[in-house]
């Protein structure tokens, strides 16, 4: 990826870029004006004769922190505007990807990547574009006029701007090289040490603590030299920028005849170089960020470019009108709503097969009859593809072979939206939001009332629970309020299905993670709040199978066989 697919100038960041450069410029004058001031104050003059000097100091100094404020200003107004478009855009194309297309990393992981990445990629415009054009021209324009004084100086300085110039592309070489590796380093790190933390116990019991720690211990090491050898290079660079501001330095005094310029003049030539180099040197930092950009771009550009694994069709008159309506408009707990549900939509697999990568099936062809109201537990060893199936049902992945219809259509010629209209999802870890427990659930149906909240949590075995808060409805959950148990996270997600009033409600190991007797209590109360609906429960227990109509076991020798 080339540097122009991230740094695209635009009429605002050019005009910061001049912004910055009239601040640059005023920092090197400042500088250069002070050595002559200092030299001329030593000479004892007429006061008077140091005037034009004294304002002109305080005028750089002042102008300054003004023309740096007016580009920031206008520079991080214009990329705070891109960002916000540019988060949409982006948030609206993750839409269809997810979650096949998201790879394995958590949800919250892939937010907060893309997050940083556009962010990064945004940020090229202030960080890139901007010191760009900023240092041309006060590097530009201060050897001019290091030249209208001494051409030999001029020289110097012209010399000085091509070693700054080349370290540019070696920091972005050194950036981009360690950038990759750097990153996968840290990956493995962050991926280990959750392993070794979830895991623990598991570990202890089979003794197997001490090589664990040995794959942390590895994982460290490997995002430790990673971190060398991108600071050896960058250290490099930074020496490189250090040791030719001292060679201009040193050359400039030497070339410099204080006999034909004068002394002031003389101190003015010789601390340019010093004052362009520091004024330039934040260049190899805007290289870096260029790397940084283009990387995160790369890492976009991979996410966003794959195909959706779901078929979503044009709208068009052709296609037939799915009979349900979409669950926010539904009446929960009413006479229309029950029958409803009664007579939801007849969904059936026949010798379906899928895969998440395009690659090798993940569920083997597989039929199923879901009726409405039927109930079917689906069992299996792992990787038998449980967790496919409902992702196909759930409409998340499309099938590669066979067919998946509903109510005698195939679902890829009805709208997406309204298929998933009918579906509600529990995992085995539904996620609580950092808000009330009514908001909570009120996500699932906003129109909904406190009372229909009320009779969700009920028939998720959460009446009791909710009517011994003491703030009800308005206690908070999650990060800064109440925690809640395995049970109770399980039923909340439960109560959301409920609440969402939708025909076809889906379970992935709602009760992994509980004891037997708390998964008992909770699989009766998933089963009694979710009667009269079609439930597919994906469990590797056997807790309330019995209650189902049906098990359909993916690991069996003819996956496609149920009773």
């Amino acid at each position: 990826m080339n540097a122009t697919t991230v740094v695209r100038p635009t009429r605002a960041t050019v005009a910061g870029g001049l912004l910055g450069g009239a601040a640059t410029s005023a920092g090197i004058a400042l500088t250069a004006t002070s050595g002559w001031l200092v030299v001329r104050a030593g000479e004892r003059p007429v006061i008077l004769t140091l005037l034009t000097a004294i304002v002109a100091v305080r005028a750089f100094g002042t102008a300054r922190p003004f023309f740096r404020y007016l580009e920031r200003l206008v520079s991080h107004d214009a990329a705070l505007a891109d960002l916000a478009e540019r988060r949409s855009a982006v948030y609206a194309a993750l839409v269809p990807l997810t979650p096949a297309r998201l790879g394995r990393r958590s949800r919250s992981a892939v937010l907060t990547g893309v997050v940083d990445d556009l962010t990064d990629v945004v940020e090229a415009q202030v960080r890139v574009t901007v010191p760009l054009v900023s240092s041309t021209l006060a590097g530009l324009g201060a050897a001019v006029l290091a030249a209208w004084f001494a051409p030999a100086v001029g020289v110097v300085v012209s010399g000085l701007l091509v070693v700054l110039a080349a370290g540019c592309p070696l920091a972005w070489w050194v950036e981009s090289r360690s950038r990759d590796e750097l990153l996968a380093a840290r990956a493995e790190t962050a991926r280990v040490g959750d392993l070794v933390a979830r895991q623990a116990g598991e570990l202890r019991a089979i003794g197997a603590e001490e090589t664990a720690l040995g794959w942390l211990d590895d994982a460290h090491a490997t995002w430790r030299a990673a971190v060398r050898r991108q600071s050896r290079g960058r250290a490099l660079v930074a020496a490189l920028v250090l040791l030719g501001t001292a060679a201009a330095t040193v050359t400039a005094a030497l070339v410099v005849d204080p006999a034909v310029t004068g002394a002031p003049v003389a101190a003015l030539l010789v601390l340019v170089p010093v004052a362009v180099g520091e004024a330039l040197a934040p260049l190899v930092d805007t290289m870096r960020a260029l790397a940084r950009a283009q990387g995160s771009r790369a890492r976009l550009d991979a996410l966003l470019d794959q195909q959706p694994a779901v078929h979503d069709p044009e709208p068009s008159a052709h296609h037939p009108e799915h009979r349900y309506t979409c669950s926010a408009n539904r009446a929960t707990g009413t006479d229309a709503g029950a029958a409803r549900l009664q007579h939801g939509p007849a969904v059936r697999l026949e010798g379906a097969s899928a895969s998440w990568t395009g690659g090798p099936e993940q569920l083997a062809p597989t039929d199923l009859d879901l009726g409405s109201g039927r109930q079917v537990a689906v069992v299996g060893p792992n990787g038998s593809g449980k967790s496919t199936l409902l992702a196909v049902l759930a409409r998340h992945l499309d099938v590669a072979r066979g067919r998946h219809t509903v109510d005698g259509t195939d679902v890829r010629d009805l709208p997406l939206a309204t298929t998933r209209a009918d579906v509600a999802v529990v995992d085995d870890e539904p996620h609580v939001f950092a808000s009330t427990l009514g908001e909570n659930l009120r996500l699932a149906r906003p129109g909904a009332t406190d009372d229909d909240i009320r009779r969700a949590l009920a028939l998720a075995g959460l009446g009791a629970w909710t009517d011994a808060l003491p703030d009800g409805l308005d206690t908070r959950l999650g990060s800064g309020g109440r925690g809640l148990s395995g049970g109770e996270r399980t039923r909340l997600g439960v109560a959301r299905a409920v609440l969402a009033d939708r025909p076809v409600i889906l379970l992935d190991e709602p009760t992994a993670h509980l004891d037997h007797p708390t998964a008992a209590a909770v699989m009766d109360d998933v089963l009694d709040a979710t009667r009269g609906r079609t439930v597919v429960l994906v469990s590797h227990r056997p807790e309330a199978t019995d209650r189902l109509d049906a098990v359909l076991d993916l690991g069996a020798p003819s996956p496609g066989t149920h009773q």
